[in-house]
């Protein structure tokens, strides 16, 4: 081999050495799945010797590995457990800023009582999105499906409603499938919109048992209810989210923003490029980003695919439509 060729196979060599058994057994992960998943996403190799690293690769990935394994070591010694699926989050907000921290990301900690259950942001946008629901009363979370807009809202409500921070939570979403049909359909009018109002639901019942949020709803603590429903109203101290907001009409959006009464909080969520509505009705979703934005007061979040969390391919199924689009 000339000294050229071995030049090119060369490898950069980096060395780490941890010193708690207890959090590198949880840093490795079970058979040491969380190392070989590292060395699958960044393309290196890695060798252990006891608490010791030995990773061979590129420079620039042997940085971002020793960066990602420090990072999680740490989150771990305060506490949060690991998992693959963290891993993959961990890269994706690494890649997109070397310099971000990822504990203020993973300890930002969503409690929702009535399960035990803790919810924490999984990328720098939703970290941004849950500070922004605490300190702003008029919030929108914009991008594609999967970014956890209506997923963290909901959580940031239940939470808010089990710490009494507010009376009620009103869940709604425009029934643009049905439109001025609504009487064709069989069955009395909870019957016609309950499919369109099926997604709030689901997401419900993920963070409180069934007995628990039939009993809130049929007390009226916990409203699912179309936005045509909220027409008139005046709601106080309430947490109010709108889901699918890019199916409204501008005249909808005037109308659901207009009810926000004192101490209440709003979110409006939805994908400005998955709008059903009518040809030739524009999207109240797309107007208030324009006509609202100039208000110090209000705040906008913008999700990418990078936020996705869901399973790994829908992330690839965006980007394949974005192509397609482009």
């Amino acid at each position: 081999m000339t000294e050229a060729q071995n030049k090119t196979t060369q490898k950069d060599t980096k060395k780490l050495r941890f010193h708690s058994n207890d959090v590198v057994r949880t840093l490795y992960g079970e058979r040491n799945c969380n190392l070989t998943l590292i060395e699958k996403r960044l393309g290196i190799a890695i060798n252990i010797r006891g608490n010791d690293l030995i990773m061979q690769g590129n420079m620039l990935e042997l940085e971002m590995a020793e960066n990602l394994l420090n990072q999680l070591y740490g989150l771990i010694k305060d506490g949060y457990p690991v998992y693959e699926r963290d891993i993959d989050y961990s890269i994706r907000i690494l890649d997109g800023d070397y310099n971000a921290k990822l504990k203020p990301i993973f300890l930002d900690r969503v409690y929702i009582t009535s399960k035990r259950k803790i919810i924490t942001p999984k990328s720098v946008n939703q970290k941004n999105y849950i500070d922004s629901i605490r300190n702003y009363d008029i919030v929108f979370g914009i991008g594609p499906a999967g970014t956890g807009k209506t997923y963290l809202a909901m959580a940031m409500a239940i939470s808010a409603l089990m710490k009494k921070e507010v009376s009620r939570v009103v869940l709604t979403r425009p029934a643009v499938e049905a439109g001025e049909k609504l009487g064709y359909l069989p069955g009395d009018l909870y019957e016609k919109v309950n499919p369109y109002l099926r997604p709030l639901y689901d997401a419900l019942h993920d963070m409180m048992d069934f007995e628990n949020a039939s009993q809130l709803i049929q007390s009226g603590v916990l409203e699912v209810a179309p936005l045509a429903f909220m027409r008139g109203r005046t709601l106080n101290d309430s947490f109010i989210i709108l889901d699918e907001a890019q199916n409204s009409t501008l005249e909808q959006m005037k109308m659901f923003l207009t009810r926000l009464g004192f101490d209440s909080k709003t979110v409006i969520t939805g994908d400005v490029t998955q709008t059903d509505l009518p040809e030739g009705k524009s999207s109240g979703l797309i107007q208030a980003r324009e006509i609202l934005a100039h208000i110090s007061e209000i705040k906008f979040v913008n999700f990418t695919k990078e936020d996705v969390v869901r399973h790994p391919l829908v992330q690839k199924i965006i980007d394949a439509y974005e192509r397609i689009e482009k």
